[in-house]
């Protein structure tokens, strides 16, 4: 097919980092989205087991940063698949390639913040790495996992072929990477204009064959956390994004078609004040309810264990009866109890979500935390 480079804009070659911030314009928008992140986080610090209520989040961004490049699951479909033991997790001829692929999405960001933990740089390793384990699976495993470009490559219609952005050149790629993480670890920005900018620098970049958006919008979180602005690494934003994803790409090519960076940096902190505040909301919802359901599950099962079940329930909202066991130390049989009466209880508080088929155990969803966290 013949490419059509009319309307196509090119690489800012040259402007980045820009030289100046137009305060006078972003300032209001910069108190509220650092207002918001302090909202969010303190909430975070003073939960007693924040896994509970993060879980639920972090499989959302999966999700969503994923549907944003054409990949489709569901919140119940990676539930599911993580439901599973090993040996059926092992069949990846009967789970769909979507599926393997927003699971790595995940266990990317994952290894990237622990290794940062660890106290790895912010560099192009990391990123090779991150890439090399998101791709290492489905469809992205023919693209080069973990390896730069080393051809020229192109945004736009592949129906078409019609191109709308040129990202900078395989010959000048690793001058870019190196001056994007001299900037990332300067101190030239106040951090969440560093972040806004280093996320559009990234994709402008365009630095590998496929995945590009997914690592970038990875990258938010990492130097959010990284510098300080946010206390743990628990913070997501593809929502807004995949929302407002015409006008988050819109911003980002008037970055290079305009020299629009101050229209950009509007965007992006509007886009962390509303996640900042959805993600609290959220938080705050899963928290009601959790608290609710001590009293139910308390009145269901009659046990001392209810607390240990309800919180292995929630961190796991589909799960097998061997999963509740082993995360909350509860024996079987009182687990196979428990499982039974809450799937009699009349407030349809637990589904069969899958038979048990030979060896295969049955698979419960747990609606009522579901029901708030499907996208």
């Amino acid at each position: 097919m013949e490419l059509n480079f009319d309307n196509a804009v090119a690489y800012h070659e040259g402007h980045f980092p820009p030289p100046n911030v137009d305060y006078s314009r972003i300032i209001q928008a910069l108190l509220n989205a650092n207002d918001a992140l302090a909202r969010y986080d303190q909430a975070l610090v003073h939960l007693h087991n924040r896994e509970l209520f993060l879980a639920p989040l972090r499989n959302q961004e999966a999700v969503l940063s994923s549907r944003m490049e054409g990949t489709i699951s569901t919140v119940d479909e990676i539930l599911e698949y993580e439901s599973d033991d090993d040996t059926n997790k092992d069949d990846a001829g009967a789970v769909r390639s979507d599926i393997i692929e927003t699971i790595l999405y995940r266990r990317a960001l994952n290894y990237a913040q622990a290794d940062i933990e660890d106290g790895r740089p912010m560099n192009q390793a990391l990123l090779r790495s991150m890439h090399q384990l998101l791709l290492s699976l489905g469809r992205g495993a023919t693209k080069s996992p973990g390896q730069f470009k080393s051809e020229q490559n192109y945004i736009g219609d592949e129906r078409t072929g019609r191109i709308s952005y040129i990202p900078i050149s395989p010959e000048k790629l690793d001058e870019g990477l190196d001056r994007l993480f001299q900037y990332i670890g300067s101190d030239v920005h106040p951090a969440l204009i560093r972040t806004a900018f280093a996320h559009v620098e990234f994709e402008a970049l365009h630095p590998f064959k496929d995945g590009n958006g997914r690592i970038g919008r990875m990258l938010i979180t990492l130097m959010l956390w990284s510098s300080g602005i946010i206390s743990s690494p628990h913070f997501y934003i593809s929502r807004y994004m995949e929302e407002n994803k015409d006008a988050y790409i819109a911003q980002m090519k008037a970055v290079s078609a305009e020299n629009d960076w101050t229209g950009w940096l509007l965007f992006f902190l509007e886009a962390v004040k509303a996640q900042a505040d959805y993600n609290l909301n959220a938080m705050n919802r899963i928290r009601e309810l959790y608290e609710a359901m001590k009293a139910v599950f308390a009145e269901i099962t009659g046990s001392k264990h209810s607390i240990a079940v309800l919180d292995a329930v929630f961190t796991s909202p589909i799960f097998r009866n061997q999963q509740i066991c082993k995360c909350s130390g509860v024996p079987p049989a009182t687990i196979n109890r428990f499982t039974k009466a809450l799937l009699a209880d009349p407030r349809t508080l637990l589904k069969v979500a899958r038979p048990a088929a030979g060896r295969r155990a049955a698979v419960y969803s747990f609606e009522p935390l579901l029901e708030l966290i499907r996208v």
